[in-house]
């Protein structure tokens, strides 16, 4: 497996699929809500196996310390298979490169235990995004 840092509009249109695959066509969120408007300003990341796109992630600033994860996405056929995690570490990496002293996301309840393992901790109470549960978890970098 593969994840890099989106350099080309070819990466971007591939973490666009992938993105579009796994909220809007198998989770069911709203186009309108998928893609917000806030793509231009982060930075994106895609994960390829066999030179398909399987994976993706993007980072946006969310204060001056920390930065925010969002739009994690792996293909049905490439969970557990440690893609998450290589995505997360290639995420974390380049937050620190961006001078970021931790990281947020806004987790679905069912892989909150997934970040777990990777160091986040919950911050908050369950609240409700795109019809789905979710909690904010932050880790420190």
């Amino acid at each position: 497996m593969d994840v890099r840092r989106v350099d080309s509009e070819a990466e971007m249109a591939d973490a666009l699929t992938v993105r579009r695959e796994v909220f809007i066509e198998e989770q069911g969120v709203p186009e309108d809500l998928e893609i917000d408007g806030k793509d231009e300003e982060a930075i994106h990341f895609v994960a390829y196996s066999g030179g398909d796109a399987v994976g993706a992630a993007r980072l946006r600033e969310h204060d001056e310390a920390a930065a925010k994860v969002e739009r994690v996405a792996v293909v049905e056929d490439e969970r557990e298979t440690g893609l998450g995690r290589a995505i997360m570490d290639t995420v974390e990496d380049a937050a620190r490169a961006e001078g970021y002293e931790s990281v947020l996301l806004h987790a679905q309840a069912p892989v909150i235990g997934f970040y777990e393992t990777l160091g986040y901790e919950i911050t908050s109470d369950e609240f409700e995004e795109a019809g789905i549960p979710h909690r904010e978890m932050r880790k420190s970098l």
